[in-house]
């Protein structure tokens, strides 16, 4: 299996668990580039690039790892990253947490 690249932290033991990691929030725009469409339907999308391993040859394990598991348990945080990502192209994720903290 491919592992995900660097050092995935749980979002659990990030300073900002609300805030995408980089890579998934990579992984969202490279969806949404795909299908220019919002939530609920950008998660077909999403699933479907992730099951087909199409974005940095990615599965299940590699996903989960930065806490995308596309369960109905993880299904409100999931939304939460795509409305941030998909509402400013330049999402929290890419600003110092300090200044995100801010807004």
């Amino acid at each position: 299996m491919l592992a995900p690249v660097g050092d995935p932290v749980p979002s659990e033991a990030r300073p900002d668990p609300d805030i995408p990691p980089p890579e998934i929030v990579e992984f969202i725009r490279f969806c949404h580039r795909r299908r220019a469409v919002g939530w609920p339907e950008l998660y077909d999308e999403m699933w479907s690039v992730a099951a087909r391993h199409e974005f940095n040859g990615w599965g299940e394990e590699q996903f989960a790892a930065y806490g995308v598991t596309f369960s109905l348990y993880s299904m409100p945080r999931l939304s939460a990253w795509v409305r941030l990502v998909i509402a400013d192209p330049r999402t929290a994720a890419d600003r110092p947490l300090a200044a995100s903290a801010a807004v």
